[in-house]
């Protein structure tokens, strides 16, 4: 009996995704905020060499995300890391991988809303400071309402947007190849930048690929959803190894024009901070409208498919009691969590008010690699007639996600470790009232 066929029938969701549906989900979440603003703030602290930590960033991920493939197609239910805590590892695991998803997913949501803000007031002429977070908070409601309405209408929107995404870059590569081509060896000397916050030598370049495996980690959201996937054994491993490979050859282009065309070589600290400012600095007016265009879009791609995996998790968690039993109530109509998803949007919107784009990002770095780390011990877990890929995946996988977990600054990996040890005592008490009654 499949895990989806014990699942109660009034919790269960519709499988609605085919490869493509599903490929085009994971690539919408994938590509946005660390693209259009994670690439200048991996830059800042690493230099030129921000190339090399897009493939280092993208290895870590293809580890991860083959775990997480052959996870997903075992246990084809929503909830991720979450599930495979508690069916491979032990309960007290589970928890601690949603609680990890659930920080570090919510204020990613925030920062992609506090990005739209900020790239469409720029875009309009109109002052950040006064309108960003009311702009934000309509933009998180606006994507919680689409959410709601169910998977189908989520995924038209968001083939939708992330098709325009896609062809903004596009023309981004394509505009700044000149640049990447006529400049020479000089935009790409030095290749590391001086070392500014760590007296370690490679500090900051493990920090800023720590910080650029952030930027792929939506593939994560074809496994959490699993559950509606159709032939998840075969659709979940096409479509992650799909969409990661799409993103890997798009962000490595990407990179090369983006340090061809600022001055990332020269002074890494007055480097551009985000896409947008690159592409102006290529005095070609309308790449610089495209890309803030596209910046907007696919802030909106995020932060929709955010909501989207946040509300499956906090379905999945309550399923098990570790949120209350409310939230794992599916609407007849639209097949959809609404109380889930409505919990999750009013979350980001409170945490729209809150927040440091730069603190935001390296906490998500640090408790992102916590949650694929208990990823690929539960991969490890898995019996030979059920891998789909050969054991030492998930060892690379582990090893990884724990070197870079603590390469970002003490005060994230602090905090982050807090919020780890309050959802370990919220299960336990949870764990213990069940016990009691």
């Amino acid at each position: 009996m499949s895990d989806s066929a014990n699942v109660p029938k009034n919790t269960a969701l519709q499988r609605e995704l085919g490869v493509v549906g599903a490929t085009v989900m994971g690539l919408g979440s994938i590509v946005g905020t660390g693209v259009f603003v994670g690439l200048g703030l991996a830059a800042q602290l690493t230099g030129p060499s921000v190339v090399l930590a897009v493939v280092v960033g993208g290895l870590v991920a293809t580890f991860n995300a083959l775990s997480s493939a052959q996870l997903a197609a075992n246990h084809p239910v929503s909830g991720g890391a979450y599930e495979y805590g508690y069916r491979r590892l032990r309960p007290w695991l589970g928890a601690v991988g949603g609680w990890m998803f659930l920080a570090a997913k919510s204020a990613s949501a925030a920062t992609a809303a506090l990005g739209f803000a900020r790239y469409t007031l720029d875009w309009c002429g109109l002052d950040y400071a006064t309108f960003g977070r009311p702009v934000a908070v309509v933009c998180v409601l606006l994507m919680t309402w689409l959410v709601s309405g169910g998977i189908r209408k989520s995924n038209f929107w968001n083939i939708t947007i992330v098709c325009f995404t896609f062809a903004t870059l596009l023309v981004f590569v394509i505009a700044g190849l000149p640049a990447a081509t006529s400049a020479g060896g000089r935009p790409w000397t030095p290749f590391f930048a001086p070392s500014v916050e760590s007296n370690l030598p490679g500090f900051e370049f493990l920090t800023a690929s720590a910080m650029m495996f952030v930027a792929y980690t939506g593939y994560g959201r074809i496994a959490t959803m699993a559950e509606e996937v159709r032939s998840p054994r075969v659709t979940i491993p096409r479509a992650i190894v799909t969409a990661l490979l799409s993103t890997m050859f798009l962000y490595g282009t990407v990179a090369v024009v983006f340090v061809a065309a600022s001055k990332v070589a020269e002074d890494p600290t007055d480097s551009a901070l985000t896409l947008a400012d690159v592409a102006h600095r290529l005095n070609i007016p309308i790449v610089a409208e495209c890309v803030s265009v596209g910046a907007i879009t696919a802030m909106l791609a995020v932060q929709l498919n955010l909501v989207l995996g946040l509300s499956r998790m906090v379905l999945a968690m309550a399923r098990r009691e570790d949120l209350p039993v409310m939230f794992s109530r599916v609407e007849e109509k639209t097949k959809s969590p609404q109380a889930a998803t409505w919990l999750v949007g009013v979350t980001i919107a409170t945490l729209t008010l809150i927040g440091d784009m730069k603190t935001t990002w390296s906490f998500s770095a640090f408790t992102v690699l916590i949650y694929y780390g208990i990823t690929n011990l539960a991969a490890l877990q898995l019996q030979k007639s059920e891998r789909l890929f050969p054991a030492v995946i998930p060892w690379l996988g582990l090893t990884a996600c724990f070197a870079l977990a603590f390469c970002v600054p003490v005060n994230i990996w602090l905090t982050g470790l807090a919020i780890l040890f309050a959802g370990m005592v919220i299960h336990w008490i949870r764990q213990r009232g069940r016990q009691l009654n």
